[in-house]
């Protein structure tokens, strides 16, 4: 997941240099990379145990 958040970022940013970018794409990278973030967020809090139970 974290090699795909990466690879999104890459994208978003080439999207970025391009004269005229594809903002429809670009909003749609944006949104798998959030998901993607809120994905690995969510496992990482699941392999940390809660120390206030």
């Amino acid at each position: 997941m974290q090699a795909e958040h990466q690879a999104l970022e890459t994208a978003i940013h080439a999207l970025h240099e391009v004269a005229a970018p594809d903002l429809f794409a670009l909003r749609r990278l944006k949104k798998r990379k959030l998901q993607l973030k809120d994905a690995i967020s969510r496992l990482r809090s699941r392999l940390i145990p809660d120390l206030n139970a």
